[in-house]
């Protein structure tokens, strides 16, 4: 028996259908509010709000869990590679032998770029911020590849996303090259997905480019683990510009946009400008009890997380790898120094603790960023890089959805009623 919630408006009762998830919270089904009651929903930032439903992500916050397809992340990590893992968010499960091969091809295939979308990058300032060279580009893909946008064909879909997820790496780091006066790169097949983003990124033409197996790990760690979260804030608009029928370029474009913002994808690039204003190790004690002062503007930033009220999952596998990575490259660096003294007093400083306040993956993929010295207006470029994959399944699902509808959401009006000259 489907369970119905009742709504009492002025003396009058209407039921709304439950409809019930396999995890996580049920949600009331108010597609018919309006029709019945005249009203709407009040929902800024859609925090009670299911816009879709979805079988790619799940998050329980409370609990520190987030699941791709059902699988927990800690078991992608130790036994899948990004490519794996890639082909489980798209088609809903992990290829076999034969399906990765092809996969792998496929990607691999993709991996260069129209020769004259290189020339493309001459129409940027060299100081432009490599985020709007990201949007500019990766929108302009439609241009070059236009013989695959029926989005109603889910081949030319298939063709459209695989393309996605291959290029970027190859435009993120010509992005890079291209602000630091260096050639454009090449992508080369015979390496895996992040020693190829690796190599593309640092490699010269003037010198022979050795790839650090551990940074390549860490590198391949951070891709899967941003590769999805759900219905976030660039995710849910690359939904919502597919809603109105875009080409996927479009759509992915309008996510590396909302990405840019600081408030979703910059949080790695805010925890080094705090490391830098909290100067040295001896300062630290100083802006702990600025943190811990409910009247001082200061925040620490890395630590918590608005949907992780427990320990965020990937933080706990991120940590390992950005200490195998300072580690290994042995570096000697005042941040660091500074980021691994906060690190510790936050795992044992009750206010942390109590509060939940642990260190972020984002805290840890700056630090390996940084170790990397890679600069701070890549880390959201990078994070784009990741997020790829789940932009384009989140889109090709919705494709699929036979109760999607193009986004539209109301509004509480309250400016001036009618009045006439």
């Amino acid at each position: 028996m489907t369970r119905k919630a009742t709504l009492t408006i002025d003396g009058k009762t209407i039921e709304l259908p439950i409809l019930e998830g396999s995890c996580g919270p049920d949600a009331i089904d108010v597609r018919n509010l309006y029709q019945n009651t005249g009203l709407f929903c009040y929902d800024p930032g859609f925090m009670s709000t299911a816009s879709c439903s979805s079988g790619i992500t799940y998050i329980d916050g409370d609990q520190g869990v987030l699941l791709y397809r059902g699988y927990p992340i800690e078991d992608l990590v130790e036994k899948c590679d990004f490519l794996d893992v890639a082909y489980l968010l798209f088609y809903g499960e992990l290829p076999d032998s034969q399906q990765r091969e092809l996969f792998e091809q496929s990607i691999t295939h993709h991996t260069m770029v129209h020769e004259q979308l290189r020339s493309f990058f001459q129409g940027f300032r060299r100081d432009a911020h490599p985020m709007a060279v990201m949007v500019g580009v990766v929108g302009a893909l439609s241009a070059f590849y236009h013989d695959n946008l029926d989005i109603y064909d889910a081949k030319q879909r298939e063709t459209a996303s695989h393309r996605l997820i291959a290029k970027m790496p190859t435009i993120a780091a010509m992005a890079y090259n291209y602000s630091r006066g260096c050639p454009l790169p090449y992508p080369r097949n015979d390496l895996t997905y992040a020693q190829n983003f690796l190599k593309m990124m640092f490699a010269l033409p003037s010198e022979n480019y050795q790839i650090n197996p551990v940074v390549a790990k860490a590198m391949d760690i951070i891709f899967i683990l941003h590769a999805d979260h759900e219905q976030n804030a660039s995710t849910s608009t690359v939904r919502l510009a597919g809603s109105s029928k875009a080409n996927p370029f479009a759509c992915i474009a309008s996510g590396i946009a909302a990405l840019w913002g600081p408030a979703h994808g910059g949080a790695n690039e805010a925890v080094l400008t705090m490391l830098k204003q909290i100067g040295s190790k001896e300062n630290i004690p100083k802006f702990i009890e600025r943190a811990k002062d409910k009247n001082d503007p200061f925040r620490l930033m890395g630590f918590g997380h608005r949907v992780y009220k427990n320990y965020d999952p990937r933080a706990r596998i991120m940590r390992k790898a950005c200490h195998d990575v300072l580690d290994q490259l042995k570096i000697e660096d005042p941040l660091l120094e500074i980021a691994l003294e906060l690190e510790r007093i936050a795992l044992e400083d009750s206010y942390f603790i109590d509060n939940k306040l642990y260190p972020n993956v984002d805290f840890y993929s700056g630090l390996v960023f940084k170790a990397l010295e890679i600069p701070a207006s890549m880390f959201t470029v990078i994070f784009s890089v990741a997020r790829t994959i789940g932009w384009v399944s989140q889109w090709n699902e919705m494709m699929t959805d036979p109760g999607q509808k193009i986004g539209r959401p109301r509004q509480l009006y309250t400016g001036q009623t009618l009045r006439h000259l």
